[in-house]
Order: structure tokens, then sequence, then C-alpha cells
């Protein structure tokens, strides 16, 4: 590698602002530090709409593209080299000229919960008051526990947990990932089976988005691609793609990898967690996308249609 590594001395990261965010493209940083020792990487914070608009649900305002138009923007013009997303925030059509060309390896995909006095999920008291962000959490959660009340909650990790600790709510559900990633297991109650809350797609996988013709940064990113991550989010993004899906609606899907096969799980539901339509395919490491097509037809054919239907009317 070293002879590819001279070819560029220095590469800009751009990132949203949040700690987490940046931790996350700190971590690739380093990570490349390891892998190229001659390269210097500097990080450039970028603020993207989804920063900005915090008191509306992002089912409202354009769903989860808002967290990566500006930079994805600034890939295309040259002002930074690539990026640093947590692939449950990539829609899954990328802008003509950009291409994922790392995905590493995943961490926890489950979702976790925060309670403020340390109850568990099935322990809250009815109408005990849980905050999410997410249509997909709602739906699982009331159709597991339809005593509870959902509100909304948005915010960096760090401004959610200051709300429980605060008192505006008895629990809040997070992705477990970010908690892990920033050292803050502690604050864990419980970790979600998959039962009770399937993840979203894509949860707890990083993906680095540059410019698809770069391909001394894709040669440089080549040691920290993990191929079962990139396969599990091949399947889960290859199935979202097919139902249409976005914030508006409560979609979920998780793959495991064993050896070359790929097991799928996937949901879509209700807003209001009353009708929830699940199945899972066995497919191959091979063709994951298959895998993905394939659970999106059978939950098509139980009724996924009807539900997308009502929550985004006939264009979809």
């Amino acid at each position: 590698m070293t002879g590819v590594i001279h070819e560029r001395s220095t590469l800009v990261l751009g990132t949203r602002g949040s700690k987490l965010a940046v931790h996350q493209s700190e971590w690739v940083q380093a990570r490349i530090r390891e892998l190229a020792p001659h390269l210097t990487v500097t990080l450039r914070r970028i603020q993207t709409s989804g920063d900005k608009i915090l008191d509306v649900p992002l089912a409202k305002i354009g769903g989860k593209g808002l967290f990566v138009k500006e930079i994805e923007e600034a890939l295309l013009s040259g002002d930074i080299d690539f990026a640093v997303h947590s692939m449950k925030d990539v829609p899954t059509q990328l802008p003509a000229g950009l291409d994922l060309l790392c995905v590493p390896v995943r961490e926890d995909p489950r979702d976790a919960l925060v309670s403020r006095d340390g109850r568990r999920f099935k322990d809250l008291p009815s109408g005990a008051r849980i905050g999410t962000s997410s249509l997909r959490r709602q739906a699982q959660l009331l159709q597991a526990r339809p005593d509870v009340s959902i509100s909304v909650l948005r915010g960096n990790l760090d401004t959610r947990l200051k709300k429980l600790r605060e008192g505006h709510f008895d629990a809040i559900v997070l992705a477990a990932a970010g908690l892990r990633r920033l050292g803050w297991e502690r604050d864990i109650t419980e970790y979600l089976a998959p039962e009770i809350s399937l993840p979203a797609i894509g949860q707890g996988a990083l993906g680095i988005e540059g410019r698809t013709d770069d391909a001394f940064l894709r040669e440089v990113l080549s040691g920290l691609e993990h191929a079962a991550t990139r396969t599990m989010v091949i399947a889960e993004r290859a199935l979202l793609h097919r139902l249409q899906g976005g914030c508006q609606v409560p979609i979920a899907a998780h793959a495991t990898v064993n050896g070359s096969e790929i097991v799928l799980d996937g949901l879509v539901a209700s807003v209001d967690g009353k009708e929830v339509i699940r199945d899972r395919v066995h497919g191959t490491t091979a063709d994951p996308h298959a895998a993905g097509i394939q659970l999106a037809e059978r939950l098509i054919g139980r009724g996924a249609e009807r539900i997308l239907h009502a929550i985004y009317g006939t264009a979809s």
C-alpha cells in the first residue's frame, strides 16, 4: 500500500458535529493512521438540515436523507474527500458519482431501553411515557405494550439522556451502538430483543461514502472493509428499497450471516402498532440483494402493501 499512499498525502473527512458523529469519524481517522501512517486525515464539521431542525419528527421534514444531504454536496463539489455515516441514516439511493467505499465491522445492532428508575420494558407501569424519534420503534413498542405512551424525542444522544434524567420521560429507546461507541453502556437498562423491537435497516453499521472514481481512497479503506457487515447491509437495504420505505413507514430488518448463509428478518407495521406483518427468509451470501427482495415480496404478499398505501397514498 505504501506506493499508493504517496499519491496523496492529505484527505479531508466530513462529519456532522454531534458527539457521536465526531467520535465515529475520529475512529475511522485513527484506523487510517494505523493502515497508512504517512497519510494525514483532517476532520471538517458540516451542519446538516437534520441537525438544525430538532422540534419536528423526521417523517414530517423529509426523512433521514436530511442527515447526509449537505455532506454529499460537499463530496460532489470536492470540498471533502469522504464521510462517515451511520448506515441507518443513509438513503438507499445514493447520488450519481458517490459510492459506499467501505463498510467496517458492525456494532451491536439492537435497540436499547434506558429507564429513569432502572425498570425493564415489561416492568414499566401502565401509562409510562417512552421517548423515541422512530416510528419503527413506536409501532413495535405499542404492539408489545399498548398501555404505554409514546412521545417524540429528537436531538443528539446526550440531549436525549439529559431529557430523561430531567424527568420528561420514564424511559427512552436508543440505538445500542451509539451508546456503546461512546462508552455509555452503563446507561443501558435493557437490550431489547429483536422479537420486541427489530432494528432499523443498517443499524449499528457505519458506511464510508466517497466519490465513485476515487480508487486511491478505496484502496486505503480496503483494510477496514468487513465483508459480512456489507453483506448484511446490502440485504437489509434491498428490502427497504423494494418497499420504497422511509421514515414515514415503520419498516425494520435485521440480517445475520453464518458461513455462506444469510438469514433476514423483516417487518412492516402500522404506525399505531395494531398491525405488524413479519417474516423471515434464508438466502446466500453470494446474493444478499436477492434475499432482501425476496423478503420484501413476501411481506407485500402478506399485506404490507396495504399498510404502505394507507400511509403513502396510491403513489407508492
